[in-house]
């Protein structure tokens, strides 16, 4: 029986891994043997941030059950703190990979406090309530960044807020140039690396899915107030959840951070949140391949073949997202489903069963 209870899981795990190393394999194959446009080499890195930002709402989302309109806020926290990192520690550091585990922790890290900071007071509430609030955090966080100015002279980081005067000293550089946000980044994130990032997601999330935390987790998604009277910590478990996704949101804001030489606030906006979110419900609540695969997708095609359609693109997912989750919650399309499915695979077992009766009345 215990054998029979862990296998799903493991396979659905098995899928997802299976899905990340069949697509590095087959785009890096693609690279080396020059069959690979300059358009989507220059994709793959971004469109991994944006797996690993799909993947982090998809906690929040669809392992939680809570809606958050603010990951593109994480994101942005994640993107600036990594790219400050980066340019600072070029001129000390030699290695192009150091630099890069180190921006993607300190994007982790600074996205993580964040997520705490807004996480305890905001996971108090419910439904509606909790989208409006990471929404209105998302936008803030967009004014604070398009405000902010970082420098760097040999006294070390310099910041300032509605001030471009920092008072850098000779040979002083600014970094953060508020509203104009970074430009010069060196772009040192790679394939390789975006996809073992993306290994390192999908392992956090599905060992927190497949514990005792996560199944706490899932137990307060489906019933709060069950969950309550099992002696449950709902506030500890929720902001558990939440702060790992923020995190996790970070890192995928430097990764994308480190794949351009120049990023501003503008970026991030309630666009991207709503990106994020067709990504997961295209993809399905909870189900990380789904996740990976859509946004894979949703995001390589109106950059390359649906280019001519690019100002239609979020009236597009708009629409696209109205309609499924009309088909989700919709009985009638429900049974539609379930009936199409009975007829193609639950005809073989009907005659399965009639065979069998029919022996047995045979025998008797």
């Amino acid at each position: 029986m215990k054998t029979k209870l862990t296998k799903k899981p493991f396979i659905s795990n098995l899928y997802a891994y299976g899905t990340v190393v069949l697509i590095f394999i087959v785009m890096t194959v693609m690279d080396a043997t020059g069959n690979l446009s300059s358009t989507i080499s220059g994709l793959l890195v971004p469109v991994s941030a944006y797996i690993i930002g799909a993947l982090a709402l998809n906690l929040t989302v669809g392992v939680l059950g809570e809606l958050s309109l603010g990951h593109a806020g994480f994101m942005s926290i994640g993107a600036f703190s990594g790219a400050v990192a980066a340019k600072a520690l070029k001129d000390s550091i030699d290695s192009e990979l150091l630099i890069i585990v180190i921006s993607v922790l300190i994007g982790a890290f600074f996205a993580a406090v964040s997520g705490l900071i807004v996480g305890v007071p905001v996971l108090r509430l419910n439904g509606d309530y909790l989208a409006i609030v990471t929404l209105a955090f998302g936008e803030i966080i967009k004014a604070i960044v398009t405000n902010l100015y970082i420098g760097k002279d040999s006294d070390g980081l310099k910041f300032g807020f509605l001030n471009n005067d920092l008072g850098l000293n000779k040979g002083g550089k600014m970094i953060l140039k508020g509203p104009d946000g970074i430009s010069g980044i060196s772009k040192v994130a790679t394939f390789t690396v975006a996809a073992v990032l993306i290994i390192i997601t999908l392992a956090i999330i599905f060992n927190l899915v497949n514990s005792k935390t996560g199944r706490a987790v899932m137990a307060i998604r489906d019933n709060r107030i069950a969950a309550l009277s099992l002696g449950i910590n709902v506030t500890k478990y929720k902001l558990m959840t939440f702060v790992l996704s923020s995190a996790l949101a970070g890192v995928a804001g430097a990764l994308y951070a480190l794949s351009q030489s120049t990023i501003s606030a503008n970026k991030f906006d309630f666009n991207t949140s709503i990106l994020l979110l067709v990504f997961v419900v295209l993809g399905g609540l909870g189900n990380m391949t789904g996740t990976i695969i859509a946004t894979l997708i949703l995001y390589l095609l109106p950059e390359t073949l649906l280019r001519q359609f690019s100002d239609y693109r979020m009236l597009i997912y708009a629409i696209v997202l109205i309609i499924m989750m009309i088909l989700k919650n919709n009985k009638k399309c429900i049974e539609f489903f379930v009936n199409i499915k009975n007829s193609i695979f639950g005809r073989t077992r009907k005659k399965s069963v009639s065979n069998i009766n029919g022996g047995a009345n045979n025998g008797k």
